[in-house]
């Protein structure tokens, strides 16, 4: 690598750190009392993707450990949010589903969260947000190549 390179991927990964720590913030006091953004992630992920997960597939789809995802999972059903099945082939498995009361919790965290961010898209400016998109797109996705 050559000193240009590298000053440009330290700017590029400290801006990314730093607006995910920003964003993150900024959703989370957004979000309702009590809603945590894991809670919400997996809530919006199920109400977008009709049929049943495994808690092992929703930790691989956000790729945290089974451990952080039973924990996420425990505070929805909890919170009466999803339903949590056995899989009635094999007994060792699970289901996880959206519940009706989960799937208010998801709308109403939407209504909470969109004016805020839809303000910063506008301050930015429609036209230089899809410019990015792209660039940030392939940046996810040669992330979640292996290693």
């Amino acid at each position: 690598m050559n000193d240009v390179t590298d000053t440009l991927a330290a700017a590029l990964f400290s801006e990314v750190f730093m607006t995910d720590q920003l964003a993150r913030g900024r959703v989370s006091r957004a979000l309702p009392k009590g809603m945590e953004i894991s809670h919400f992630s997996v809530l919006n992920h199920l109400a977008h993707n009709p049929e049943e997960r495994t808690p092992a597939q929703l930790a691989a789809t956000f790729h945290v450990t089974r451990g952080a995802m039973t924990n996420t999972l425990t505070k929805l059903v909890w919170a009466g949010h999803v339903h949590i099945r056995p899989d009635w082939d094999d007994a060792r498995r699970k289901f996880v589903s959206i519940s009706p009361a989960g799937r208010a919790a998801r709308d109403a965290a939407v209504a909470a969260f969109m004016p805020v961010i839809t303000d910063l898209v506008r301050g930015i400016g429609p036209d230089k947000v899809r410019a990015v998109l792209p660039v940030l797109r392939e940046l996810r996705a040669r992330l979640e190549e292996p290693v």
